[in-house]
């Protein structure tokens, strides 16, 4: 048996020794515990066959959420051993400080901080390191839609993906748009970037997760359009995707609405999460 083999049998019975009463039991660590982290493990309790029981944080934060959490979950600064499914929603620092070193200890990854795979040579990082452990990493959709068929689309060949985001002026404060356009005074639409993805994700990396996750689909970062736009007469913020190739044409507009704890983060990126975990023990999938 290899040491890949081991690895990854390894990590398949420690989800099957919480098996009860004929039930197979799937335990998850959390990476992160910010307004994503907090609303999944809230959606996640009582969950009959799924439960967080690890929580990953830096040392400065591991008292408090203890103590918000009690007995629910184990807080602490490395991903434990008996880990079988690790899932992220830190940030991109916690794609090199945990995920690849799970990934070579044969612990199945899933990753929603897609934007940190614009930096050069992290994708391939993550193939190895999951190739190296014997197991996968899975990159979420989170807040955009229309992935498993840009996905599909690709396999007759794309000529075209283009992204465009869109926000009130206000989305892009703090950002290098302040210095293309005023945004307290523009009263139309106004392109603030038109780029490649991997070039908008270094820009603005804060916004970078549904470029990146829409360009790794389709075309890939650097054959991806992007167009970011801030926009007065909205309220929301806008996705859309254009996508062209031998499959025909396909048009996708998301209007996202935001966590309740953090505006700046869509909800379904939640939902997104949420709905890969149910699919780990459920009978169907879809």
């Amino acid at each position: 048996m290899s040491d890949a083999q081991g690895r990854s049998q390894a990590s398949s019975h420690r989800s099957a020794q919480h098996e009860g009463s004929g039930i197979h039991f799937q335990q998850v660590t959390l990476i992160g515990y910010g307004a994503i982290g907090r609303t999944l493990f809230a959606r996640m309790a009582g969950h009959p066959t799924v439960r967080i029981t690890h929580v990953v944080l830096s040392e400065s934060h591991v008292a408090d959420a203890q103590a918000a959490l009690g007995t629910a979950a184990t807080v602490c600064t490395e991903v434990p051993p008996e880990t079988s499914l690790l899932l992220e929603c830190a940030g991109h620092a916690a794609i090199g400080s945990h995920v690849l070193p799970a990934l070579e200890r044969g612990i199945e990854c899933a990753v929603l901080s897609i934007g940190a795979l614009s930096e050069d040579g992290l994708p391939e990082k993550l193939a190895e390191a999951a190739q190296r452990g014997g197991t996968r990493v899975h990159l979420l959709a989170g807040a955009i839609g229309g992935i498993d068929a840009i996905a599909s689309a690709r396999l007759a060949g794309l000529d075209s993906v283009t992204y465009t985001g869109r926000k009130p002026p206000e989305g892009w404060r703090g950002t290098p748009a302040e210095q293309v356009a005023d945004l307290g005074t523009i009263t139309e639409p106004t392109v603030i970037l038109e780029a490649t993805a991997r070039e908008a994700a270094h820009l603005y990396p804060k916004n970078a997760n549904v470029a990146a996750t829409v360009s790794l689909a389709g075309l890939g970062l650097d054959a991806t359009r992007v167009r970011l736009i801030a926009d007065p007469t909205v309220t929301e913020n806008i996705h859309e995707v254009d996508v062209r190739g031998a499959f025909g044409e396909m048009r996708i507009t998301m209007r996202g609405k935001p966590l309740p704890d953090n505006p700046k983060t869509s909800a379904l990126t939640v939902l997104s999460a949420l709905r890969f975990l149910h699919n780990r023990t459920s009978s169907v999938t879809i």
